[in-house]
């Protein structure tokens, strides 16, 4: 009795901490999906408002649309007078434009000019040679190009106007839309001012040849950037028809390379360890035996350089080979995952557009986050420099960490967009690959993605990106530290600084990977991020082998077809900017066509193999879950099921084979039937 009771006693136990099943029903329950971090995420952005609103409210917008001289007055405005601060508080209701004493000087370090600058009420339309133009300049026009205590009828005599005057010769200029700065129209400013945002050319000439060439070739570069779209869209449609021997070739090319590779390097090290000796001392001049014992040991530390690399270069053949030899069924499900994620694109085209409005949301959100940070620049209070007297606007006490809060929502926010690109993309496929009549899909399944995104998901979403964010914030934190302390720092630090840096890129790129296939089961079964990131995280474990073979062979393929379209996209623009001789520095522009077009690429193949990503966690969980009995019927399309029945036949194939061999195995010795 006692032992029963043991016995019921463990059961219980062993019923009580054995974590439940988890069932799996796709596209049948919605809940709203870890609410918590989306009212945190619509906290944090009322906070990123709150800091426009400051910077309006404290007049940093202000100063930054209308401009402010060295005084702390904005112009087109009257102003009150700042405590402690000479020449502030006056009228400039007439002075509009902001006028640079020296707009050349320019530092490089800080990106600003360190000018003085006035309110002035007109742009000098010519060029300014002595300071009798500009007292005549001042009468006329009635804007005085001096420090407002200089009396303009006496310009020519005051011994002030070397310091309080702009140098001479003053450009011409004009002012820049929106912004009311007088802008020199002379090319010479604009390189420097070019250097000061990139820093990478010491050659004005150089830069001005480049600019126009850049400038004389826009047309083309759009046009072949247009090029690259087309190819890449191309590309998606038609690789469901190649996949197979895409893949087999490739495949069979770095086999063949890799062989090739490993006899080249053996049949170097034979010949230079037949004939490496003999050559050495033909060469040998007589009586120089140092330079003669030198060579030797060159031709020794040769020779054992090309063993070592010969022998690494056997081992990763054989490595390379077994691994073929072991996944090549998972190469077959690679082959089958991207023929179905060619037929997704087809009945899903809208999948194609979205990487523009994701990039429309992004480039909309950095222009409001650059304003807002060039609002920041000019908010705060004023604070005079105590060896020139001209007025800076800084923040002061905890404002002063506004900037790193603003910081952080560049980070947050971006990451935000992206992963709403990915929820997008994967309850579209989930949508796609769950329903069995696919003539039953919804009109818009991209839309009815949105929809769930917006009215579920948006918390999910939120947490996902605020944790790519606490391992990307640190690491733009350390890149900026690195790039601050260069030539400073000691090795050890440098070396330190680097090893983080790529820790945490590492880190990073492992839990984008599984903050995709997260949102991917919040999608199939609308749990929380935390659960559907463990259950995620089980299938792929149990799938391991097959992870890394569509990691590998699919991300190999898809990188071949970025090299594609760049190398199709650049032999386009070197005939075409060939063919326009007027053209004398094509060369930046054929580059900015290649970055362009492995931009576009790059956005519409990643598109692709998040589908193929999607599409592997949804054929792993109808695996794991469907056997194809009555009841249990798969959800899968006809390239997998095809490749599911190949797979049941070689593995029926092997266990008779065992089988038979189990039955012919003779008795052992001693042993006699009864």
């Amino acid at each position: 009795m006692e032992e029963y009771k043991r016995q019921s006693s463990g059961q219980s136990q062993t019923r009580y901490y054995r974590r439940p099943k988890r069932e799996w029903r796709p596209l049948e329950d919605r809940s709203c999906t870890d609410l918590p971090w989306f009212l945190l995420f619509t906290a944090f952005c009322v906070g990123m408002g709150g800091i426009c609103s400051f910077t309006v409210a404290t007049g940093g917008a202000a100063r930054l649309l209308f401009g402010y001289d060295s005084f702390g007055n904005t112009c087109g405005d009257r102003n009150e007078r700042l405590e402690g601060v000479q020449l502030s508080g006056l009228d400039h209701t007439d002075r509009r434009f902001v006028f640079f004493l020296d707009p050349c000087d320019i530092d490089l370090v800080q990106r600003r000019i360190r000018s003085m600058a006035l309110c002035v009420s007109q742009c000098p339309g010519r060029e300014l040679r002595t300071y009798e133009d500009l007292q005549s300049f001042a009468m006329n026009n009635g804007s005085e190009l001096c420090s407002y205590e200089l009396p303009a009828h006496k310009y020519p005599s005051l011994p002030e106007r070397f310091d309080r005057c702009p140098k001479l010769p003053v450009p011409r200029s004009k002012p820049l839309p929106l912004l009311r700065r007088c802008s020199p129209v002379q090319v010479s400013c604009y390189a420097r001012l070019a250097v000061a945002v990139v820093t990478f050319v010491g050659d004005d000439s150089v830069l001005h040849r480049l600019i126009a060439g850049v400038s004389a070739s826009r047309d083309v570069i759009i046009g072949l950037c247009f090029l690259a779209l087309v190819l890449s869209m191309l590309l998606m449609l038609i690789i469901r028809y190649i996949s197979t021997v895409l893949v087999w070739v490739l495949t069979g090319l770095v086999v063949l390379g890799s062989l090739g590779g490993t006899g080249v390097l053996w049949w170097l090290y034979i010949d230079h360890r037949l004939h490496g000796n003999d050559t050495t001392t033909a060469v040998r001049p007589r009586g120089d035996g140092n330079r003669g014992n030198s060579d030797a040991k060159d031709a020794v530390t040769k020779n054992q350089a090309l063993l070592v690399y010969a022998a690494a270069a056997t081992v990763f053949t054989l490595v390379l080979l077994l691994l073929m030899l072991f996944m090549r069924k998972r190469v077959a499900l690679t082959v089958a995952l991207f023929h179905v994620a060619g037929k997704v694109f087809l009945c899903l085209p809208l999948l194609a557009a979205l990487p523009f409005i994701t990039l429309l949301f992004l480039l909309l959100f950095w222009a409001y986050w650059v304003l807002v940070l060039l609002f920041l620049g000019t908010s705060g209070e004023p604070v005079p420099d105590p060896d020139s007297g001209l007025v800076e606007f800084r923040l002061q006490g905890n404002l002063q960490y506004l900037p790193w809060f603003h910081a952080v929502g560049l980070v947050w926010i971006s990451e935000f967009i992206l992963a709403c690109q990915q929820m997008t993309i994967a309850g579209a496929v989930v949508t796609y690959y769950f329903t069995r009549d696919k003539a039953r899909l919804p009109a818009t399944p991209i839309l009815s993605s949105v929809l769930r995104l917006v009215r579920y998901h948006l918390g999910t979403v939120a947490k996902g990106s605020f944790i790519i964010t606490l391992v990307k914030a640190p690491r733009l934190l350390l890149m900026y530290l690195h790039n601050q302390l260069r030539g400073r720092e000691n090795a050890c630090a440098r070396c330190l600084l680097k090893s983080c840096i790529c820790c945490l890129w590492c880190l990073e790129k492992c839990l984008n990977y599984l903050n995709q296939n997260a949102y991917a089961a919040t999608a199939i079964n609308s749990t929380s991020f935390c659960v559907s990131a463990r259950d995620a995280f089980v299938i792929l474990v149990e799938n391991a082998l097959r992870v890394a073979t569509i990691n590998a062979v699919g991300d190999f393929v898809l990188f071949l077809g970025k090299v594609l379209i760049v190398s199709c996209t650049a032999f386009a623009g070197v005939l075409v900017l060939n063919y326009q001789r007027d053209l004398s520095e094509w060369l930046l522009p054929l580059v900015c066509v290649c970055l362009g077009a492995f931009l576009v690429a790059h956005c519409f193949l990643s598109v692709f193999e998040i589908v193929v990503d999607v599409l592997f966690l949804c054929f792993a969980i109808d695996t794991k879950y469907n056997d194809g009995t009555p009841g249990k019927e798969f959800y899968m399309d006809k390239a997998l099921m095809e490749f599911v029945e190949s797979s049941r036949r070689v593995e029926r194939g092997l266990s008779r084979r065992r089988v038979k061999g189990a039955e012919s195995e003779p008795m052992a010795p001693g042993s006699s039937s009864v």
